[in-house]
């Protein structure tokens, strides 16, 4: 397949290959995203072919309007409509009853299904002037670290994709909080964060992870993921200091190409080593900002094992510590 690399000026090729069934990547104000007609099933099929996504883990799909989101849902809870009229459009997945509308894969065979209204103005473009509702999952190869430039993206679904948008980079940076609006709880940690929705409409909390039966993207599988081994040090920051840099060397002894993951604070204790810094610990939202980006710096530069550290998680912090987790496979040495 030849993919067309589109400019955000010109968009009425991405409008036609979306109409007939065609794959387009996108961006949004969290990450990239690689988006088809969610009421096609042929070709929300290859999305899942493009990605080696498992069929079992469901789609966003993404809205510009509120009249969209009515033909596909059941009902809108007094709770969802308080959410919508503080976060939307932006960076928040709300989860509803699904109406006969939505297609069983975009479902994956559940009676929910996952939509949001993003902020992004090419992605809004896309889903108005194509008059469709798009199924959208992170533009990426499954399991890697999301894409938030075109330069990622087209490291991983060149030749899979018609079309990528060109949109710069996504300021968000990490993907949308999701809610179950059944149970009020967070199934994914996002910008929106728990405080602020607590704000708005209830007592929300996270959900206990169901890793048989997931109702919202990254959920079951290991996600966020680079080539590299990633190790998160959890504990007194001198104590993490000083197992980073023993663990280290012994790696390095063992011919290990070893690297550390850290906020810049704390590089200048690993000048003798290879390493990346994050953002200020005194600013989270510029970390998560960064995350996706320096996962992909850790396999430009052919790392194998990686130390990185636990942020406070709470806040934005709390989904910056949710992609850490699930790229490093749950691997915590607390010290």
């Amino acid at each position: 397949m030849k993919t067309i690399i589109l400019s955000e000026n010109d968009l009425s090729l991405a409008y036609n290959i979306i109409k007939n069934g065609g794959l387009v990547v996108s961006p949004t104000e969290t990450v990239y995203g690689l988006c088809a007609n969610a009421l096609d099933p042929c070709a929300v099929e290859k999305i899942f072919l493009a990605k080696g996504r498992p069929a079992d883990n469901p789609l966003i799909v993404h809205i510009s309007s509120i009249d969209m989101l009515d033909k596909l849902v059941v009902n809108i809870p007094i709770v969802a409509s308080k959410l919508i009229d503080a976060f939307w459009p932006g960076p928040l997945t709300l989860i509803f009853n699904a109406s006969n509308l939505v297609p069983n894969i975009v479902r994956a065979d559940l009676p929910t299904v996952a939509i949001r209204f993003p902020a992004n103005p090419i992605m809004q473009k896309l889903i108005s002037n194509t008059n469709l509702p798009l199924a959208a999952p992170s533009a990426n190869l499954s399991s890697k670290p999301s894409p938030t430039n075109s330069k990622r993206v087209i490291e991983d679904l060149y030749g899979k994709v018609d079309a990528i948008i060109d949109g710069g980079e996504c300021n968000v940076g990490i993907e949308s909080t999701v809610i179950d609006l059944a149970n009020l709880s967070i199934l994914r940690p996002g910008s929106i964060t728990k405080s602020m929705l607590n704000s708005v409409a209830a007592d929300f909390d996270y959900a206990i992870p169901n890793s048989n039966v997931p109702i919202s993207p990254g959920m079951k599988y290991k996600h966020y993921a680079p080539a590299a081994n990633i190790t998160i040090v959890k504990g007194v920051e001198q104590k993490v200091i000083d197992t980073i840099i023993k663990l280290a060397q012994k790696d390095a002894l063992n011919d290990i190409k070893v690297g550390v993951l850290v906020t810049d604070e704390l590089l200048p204790y690993f000048q003798n080593m290879h390493y990346l810094g994050l953002g200020s610990i005194n600013n989270l939202e510029v970390v998560a900002s960064n995350l996706f980006e320096k996962l992909r710096l850790l396999d430009d530069l052919e790392l194998q094992q990686v130390y990185t550290i636990y942020l406070p998680n709470f806040g934005i912090g709390a989904a910056i510590m949710n992609r850490l987790i699930k790229a490093s496979n749950h691997q915590i040495i607390e010290v």
